[in-house]
């Protein structure tokens, strides 16, 4: 039996061109190496699954690369990746201190990633300082983490700092769509949509979440199986509930949330979805904030035409109601009741404008 790759590390990328949404640190990397311009410590800082430890290792094979004709050789053994959750003693560095004065066997440079450096204790951090200021010219290290306020002021001094983005839905959505061709997975845009949109910005939690999809589905992603399995609620559904409230169609409002509880869907998450469905639907009056809904073109579309018929004021009466509601939440009894008294509150809006 053929053993299985998860995508996350079947699609990792090899080169900086490969490295999803994050553009201007790539480019910025490529010419520092190529004018010889690159910082001895570098700490890269941003959510998890943005890339960092990807670019680190990337960074890592070109810095030993350049201006060789062979490019087949990786100098692997010029590469050491250390995990500071785990090494983080003041003994763990001084190993590192004594390892760091060897030149390399092969090619010009040993390269030191440390993953998660916010978790080394202060007295690691002391005993790291010297070498980070003046480090051997054969070494560079490259610092990664998640927590850069943890990493006391001293170290942050003494590095080159690269700030990581979350990566926009657009780009996890495009990527995915590459991967799934490449598999020859039957799917549909909005389904991808969900998808990039439960990771929240982080790709490698987007290629998770597509994996287990793909095999829930059993390789065909649409839009109803994927919103069922994730427990998120699609646009479709926000659609039709405000086209109830525009109606002031409060049975039909009532019924329709509570077809939504019976299929188990959180009540916070159907109302602040609401919330950012107003949202958008104020962002769709202007061209030129179009940008700014991060949804497939065929969504675009029923969003411009929706909030044709949506005026301005409703839309932030609306969001401040479900704002508030979002806010008396926690702090309410009976939770159902508050989110349909909001959703009268909303239909109520635009029967009084009339």
């Amino acid at each position: 039996m053929e053993t299985y790759v998860v995508s996350a590390l079947k699609y990792r990328p090899q080169t900086f061109e490969e490295v999803v949404g994050q553009k201007s640190i790539t480019q910025t990397l490529e010419n520092a190496i190529e004018k010889n311009q690159l910082a001895q410590a570098l700490l890269f800082c941003g959510p998890r699954g943005v890339g960092k430890t990807s670019c680190a290792r990337i960074l890592a094979k070109k810095i030993n690369r350049r201006g060789k004709a062979d490019t087949d050789e990786d100098f692997a053994f010029n590469i050491f990746e250390l995990d500071a959750a785990s090494n983080n003693s003041v003994d763990d560095i001084r190993n590192l201190n004594e390892q760091v004065r060897i030149p390399p066997q092969v090619g010009t440079h040993k390269v030191y990633i440390i993953d998660e450096v916010h978790m080394l204790t202060i007295g690691a951090f002391n005993a790291f300082l010297k070498t980070l200021e003046e480090p051997p010219k054969h070494v560079i290290f490259i610092l990664a983490t998640t927590e850069k306020q943890k990493i006391i002021p001293t170290i942050l001094s003494r590095c080159q700092t690269y700030d990581f983005k979350r990566i926009s839905v657009k780009d996890c959505k495009e990527h995915l769509q590459k991967i799934a061709e490449d598999q020859k997975i039957e799917f549909e845009e909005e389904a991808l949509d969900l998808i990039a949109q439960k990771a929240d910005g982080a790709l490698r939690d987007v290629l998770s979440i597509y994996d287990r999809m793909v095999s829930f589905t059993n390789r065909r992603l649409t839009v109803k199986s994927v919103s069922e399995n994730l427990n998120v609620l699609d646009h479709e559904t926000f659609f039709k509930i405000t086209d109830l409230i525009l109606k002031n169609d409060i049975p039909s409002i009532l019924l329709a949330f509570d077809e939504l509880l019976q299929k188990g869907f959180d009540e916070l998450q159907f109302i602040t979805g609401l919330g950012s469905h107003f949202r958008n639907l104020i962002v769709s009056k202007e061209n030129k904030t179009l940008h700014l809904l991060e949804v497939s073109s065929s969504i675009e579309e029923k969003f411009k035409e929706q909030t044709l018929n949506t005026p301005l004021t409703i839309l932030q009466s609306a969001i401040d109601l479900a704002s508030k509601c979002e806010l008396d939440y926690r702090n309410t009894k009976n939770k159902r009741l508050l989110i349909e008294l909001c959703l009268m509150q909303m239909a109520s809006l635009h029967f009084g404008e009339k």
